[in-house]
């Protein structure tokens, strides 16, 4: 099925659109106000039309027999002065009727249907009312006095219902008022959760949450009163877990350090040392990854940091490191990158990464790893991409290996870990809006990849120069 190019730009729009709580709650109110406000004017006209449709006949029936009295005991010389009085201050026409005239009927409306037929029930089924005659517009009644025909003209104004742009002022108004009310009403109701909202970022985003107030209808209320009350646990918590991972950190490479002595001062061989020594570095790297899992994130800056500067200083002191294992890391950073994320955990991130490659992606060719560093802009997002050429992962065990305590022996070798590098990626980037995405090449290799929104810099200033390019 073909999807035409206006449909979806019309998709990508309404995706672009995000209303909030607010808006959406503002709008259907707004909907239904206008909506009942039609169906009330609605019933409102046709409750008005038949009682005013009666009332205007009679002011017709009775404005006739007035008039035909007047001009019947009035003397002749006296009718020319009697008919200005009636046009100036009645504002009733009388104009002589001919059999030429040329004549418009009454516009087929309801209303004016049931004006003419109580207006013929009164004065009788020959009068005539017309809508305009010989093209002068106005309501026309005719009526005879002996011998003689006349017109006595109406305005239109006087006879017809109220009008359309009367009518449209005061819907106008009502709807305003109505509009006004439900914005009011629905702050109301959402400025609690805009707070409550508000206050789960900063809790998200490993702040200290304002105290949200504990006053208000009984539900809000109680929310806000348990809410303050899980942040401050939430706070117990964190200050407990920091305490014990601290006294857990020492506890347990204390003793390592001891053993590590104890061996090298030992009598055994060196085969034997070797073995030991690379356990005791397995604990110790199990308890750093332990502990830089449970540390928490470092607080989102408000403006854009410059990652530039960030992953050069990183990728200096990672080159060195790997240079010493007997691999090598390659490198191209752009100038002028900026991310809103704590610059001490972009480089927990990308060190986990380059770590990950170096114990996992080393080549098949020569057991050594070799690594390649890519910092760039791509649309509105920043793109890290940390490459090895290493034996890869399988696409079915990627979202596996993202979870925590999660090793892929076979996709990738034998080396032992605790498998919580790549969640501890995942969950930094997930608090700054970030992503992770593990690619796997045709030929091999693997490539994570970290997409965080673009951003600007403060002021634009700290802008990374051409000539901290890493070009290696």
């Amino acid at each position: 099925m073909l999807t035409s190019p206006t449909t979806k730009h019309n998709h990508k729009v309404a995706q672009r659109i995000h209303f909030g709580l607010f808006s959406r709650s503002f709008l259907l109110i707004a909907a239904l106000m206008v909506v009942s406000l039609g169906a009330w004017l609605q019933v409102f006209l046709s409750m008005e039309e038949g009682p005013r449709a009666v009332q205007m006949a009679q002011r017709v029936t009775t404005a006739v027999g007035i008039t035909r009295s007047a001009l019947m005991y009035a003397p002749a010389s006296v009718r020319p002065a009697l008919l200005l009085d009636l046009a100036t201050k009645e504002s009733l026409r009388v104009q002589p009727r001919e059999a030429t005239d040329e004549l418009e009927p009454l516009p087929e409306y309801r209303y004016w249907s049931h004006v003419a037929h109580e207006v013929k029930e009164s004065l009788g089924p020959n009068t005539q009312i017309m809508w305009t005659v010989n093209g002068v517009p106005g309501v026309w009644v005719s009526f005879d006095i002996n011998e003689d025909a006349y017109w006595l003209v109406f305005d239109r104004e006087q006879l017809g219902l109220t009008t359309g742009v009367e009518w449209l002022g005061w819907g106008a108004t009502a709807l305003l008022l109505a509009l006004i009310g439900a914005g009011v009403s629905v702050r109301f109701v959402n400025q609690p959760l805009a707070q409550l909202a508000k206050v789960a970022q900063q809790l998200a985003r490993g702040e200290t949450p304002s105290p949200l107030p504990e006053r208000g209808p009984l539900e809000i209320r109680e929310m806000n009163i348990a809410f303050n009350r899980m942040a401050r646990d939430l706070r117990q918590t964190e200050a407990d877990r920091e305490i014990m991972l601290a006294g857990l950190s020492h506890d347990l490479r204390t003793p390592l350090a001891r053993m590590r002595l104890e061996i090298e001062m030992s009598n055994v061989t060196d085969e034997a040392r070797q073995a030991i020594d690379d356990d005791l570095a397995q604990i110790d790297h199990s308890i750093g990854q332990l502990m830089e899992y449970a540390r928490p994130a470092g607080a989102i800056p408000k403006h854009g940091v410059p990652v530039s500067i960030v992953l050069r200083e990183l990728f200096e002191r990672e080159r060195s490191h790997t240079e010493a294992l007997g691999g090598g890391l390659q490198g191209h950073i752009e100038p002028d990158l900026y991310a809103r994320i704590n610059a001490h955990d972009l480089k927990r991130v990308v060190s986990n990464l380059i770590e990950n490659s170096r114990r996992y992606g080393r080549s098949p060719s020569d057991g050594k790893p070799h690594i390649q560093l890519w910092a760039r802009y791509e649309g509105d997002q920043l793109l890290i991409d940390i490459s090895d050429e290493g034996p890869g992962i399988a696409n079915d065990d990627i979202q596996r290996l993202l979870r925590p305590f999660s090793r892929g022996e076979q996709a990738r070798t034998g080396v032992s870990g605790t498998g919580l590098g790549l969640a501890i990626v995942e969950r930094l980037l997930g608090q700054v809006g970030g992503r992770l995405r593990l690619l796997s090449g045709e030929q091999g290799g693997l490539t994570a990849r970290i997409q965080l929104p673009r951003q600007r810099g403060k002021n634009n200033q700290g802008a990374q120069p051409a000539a901290d390019r890493v070009e290696s």
